[in-house]
């Protein structure tokens, strides 16, 4: 068994943290875990993927149609891997919406929400997850990722159990904001099960 988990974003959103969060939920599970990342200009809000291979796999990086879920903390970051998910995908996409400096002065255009989520559809099985309200619901507009990690633990077939999932978050996180972490994973829990 391998379950391949492509979490896509820009630089800031977590994306590393739920890398992390996900490799140590695994090794709690006594489950073989391969993770790579890819972070560019991340720290002036560029593309970065991780890579979560969970089972079986030799090599950390997911080959390109092979991804069983896709989660993207920023929704063009969603497109920009299409060529990785499979026919089976679940993608798990945050609403909300980073525009790139190039298109907010006018020399890109950031393309509608409605038009991005329409193409995904074509590809994958798509759950769009307003993690950036709901993170400010929680208590710190920061927690997306968060949002999106309890999202994704409401998969069919996810490998990783729930308990295990807050049990390792809590032990990533400051006690001073571990209830705000609770909150914003089972705010994300929610708004798929709806």
């Amino acid at each position: 068994m391998i379950k391949n988990i492509l979490i896509a974003g820009v630089g800031g959103q977590g994306i590393l943290f739920i890398t992390n969060i996900l490799g140590k939920a695994a090794i709690a599970q006594n489950l073989n875990v391969r993770a790579s990342e890819t972070h560019g200009m991340a720290q002036r809000g560029g593309s970065v993927v991780s890579h979560v291979r969970i089972g079986s796999a030799r090599a950390p990086l997911i080959p390109q149609g092979e991804a069983d879920y896709l989660v993207a903390l920023e929704p063009v970051e969603a497109l920009r891997y299409l060529s990785y998910i499979s026919k089976k995908c679940r993608a798990l996409v945050s609403t909300f919406r980073i525009v790139p400096s190039a298109a907010q002065s006018g020399i890109g255009i950031y393309p509608p929400l409605e038009g991005i989520l329409e193409n995904l559809m074509r590809y994958a099985e798509v759950f769009p997850v307003d993690a950036y309200s709901l993170a400010k619901t929680a208590g710190n507009p920061l927690t997306g990722n968060t949002v999106m990690l309890g999202a994704l633990s409401t998969m069919e077939d996810f490998p990783l159990k729930q308990d295990v999932l807050k049990e390792t978050l809590l032990s990533q996180v400051s006690p001073e904001t571990a209830d705000i972490n609770l909150r914003a994973f089972e705010l994300g829990r929610k708004a798929v099960k709806k």
